[in-house]
């Protein structure tokens, strides 16, 4: 369909007005415009809950935008009608967007060149495992870390969403993994070909050196603050720390850009001393460019290369989709309260199904 024959479309969304308990969040009606030029509208089949969201109702993640606004860092669903300038083949195929908020909701309006088209034979639950949590999975592993056959890398969360993707394209890369999860986890990772440790050890270091005594050639660090020091000197003398959060400062009250560029600068410093390791922070958005730029555009290619070569992976039974639990979308309270369950009672993603 194009935007003149459209059917008008009203999508529930779930809305964070501002700093509040999930218990906040509010569930809104709002009539989508027909789609513009370059847009598709997309009906949502699935999307998901990650600690991105439960960064941004605390107020505490870079670059969120202004409350109030609508949650989703990703989603899959059916593309149902297209504005001016879009080719109709994508009318009536399931597609997957990195959205990074917006996915909180049954339908939406995406920018067409944004959207990766889902290959027959994968749900989208499971192709929601895969979005933001496999591009960051795959792109520190290879791009950054550039890890190889027979290297040993360790996965701090190995048990959370990124966490089991990471471990399974690192055994599939041939590398051994030593990974950190409540002890209710190690059966599982054990069952991916992990070695796990408890992650509330009283000296990580030492449990990790028992393992790996000359030193890891990869670090996967997402809790930042006093874990980086740690993850760095447990590094072999040619290894690679990638930090990709600062889950451990998501409860403070401060400002969190002065604890970003903390992190960076700390990160910098390291790379000038004359070790051999090497240590950088990964962001799914580096390089996404302004709308309409060359970068942008570069952006996207890669996206939808690095994201279908996983589809794949996963379409083959190469990687499984780890999904822990699922949600009515209307439910959403009680998935990021699973979610930030102090327990730690999920391995995997938590969905949400519009």
């Amino acid at each position: 369909m194009s935007e003149k024959n459209a059917p008008e479309v009203t999508a529930t969304e779930v809305v964070l007005p501002g700093k509040v308990e999930p218990s906040g969040l509010r569930l809104v009606e709002r009539a989508l415009p027909a789609p513009a030029a370059g847009q598709a509208l997309v009906r949502v089949e699935s999307t998901a809950v990650s600690a991105a969201e439960s960064a941004m109702r605390r107020g505490r993640y870079y670059g969120q935008p202004e409350f109030p606004f609508v949650p989703g860092y990703d989603l899959v669903g059916v593309v149902e009608a297209v504005g001016p300038g879009v080719d109709r083949v994508l009318v009536g195929r399931r597609v997957a967007a990195l959205t990074k908020t917006g996915g909180w909701a049954t339908a939406v309006l995406l920018t067409a060149a944004d959207l990766v088209q889902v290959p027959d034979g994968i749900s989208a639950d499971e192709a929601e495992t895969l979005i933001v949590n496999g591009l960051t999975a795959y792109q520190m592993l290879h791009r950054s870390a550039k890890v190889q056959a027979g290297q040993t890398v360790l996965v701090l969360g190995a048990s959370g969403g990124v966490g089991t993707i990471l471990v399974q394209l690192a055994r599939h890369a041939g590398a051994r993994v030593i990974g950190t999860a409540g002890p209710r986890h190690h059966e599982a990772l054990r069952a991916m070909g992990v070695e796990p440790i408890d992650y509330r050890v009283p000296d990580l270091a030492e449990a990790v050196r028992a393992l790996a005594p000359d030193g890891v050639d990869a670090v996967f660090d997402h809790l930042g603050g006093d874990s980086v020091p740690v993850s760095y000197g447990l590094l072999n003398r040619t290894g690679t720390l990638v930090s990709y959060s600062i889950a451990s400062k998501i409860d403070e009250t401060g400002p969190v850009l002065p604890e970003f560029l903390m992190l960076a600068g700390k990160l910098a410093m390291w790379n000038y001393l004359p070790t051999g390791r090497h240590a950088s922070f990964y962001n799914v958005w580096t390089g996404a460019g302004k709308p309409g730029s060359a970068k942008q555009a570069a952006f996207q290619d890669r996206t939808r290369t690095d994201l279908t070569y996983l589809f794949g992976l996963l379409r083959d039974g190469v990687v499984t989709a780890k999904i822990a639990a699922r949600f009515p979308l209307t439910e959403v309270v009680a998935a990021l309260e699973l979610s930030e369950s102090s327990s730690r009672t999920a391995l995997g993603k938590i969905v949400l199904v519009p």
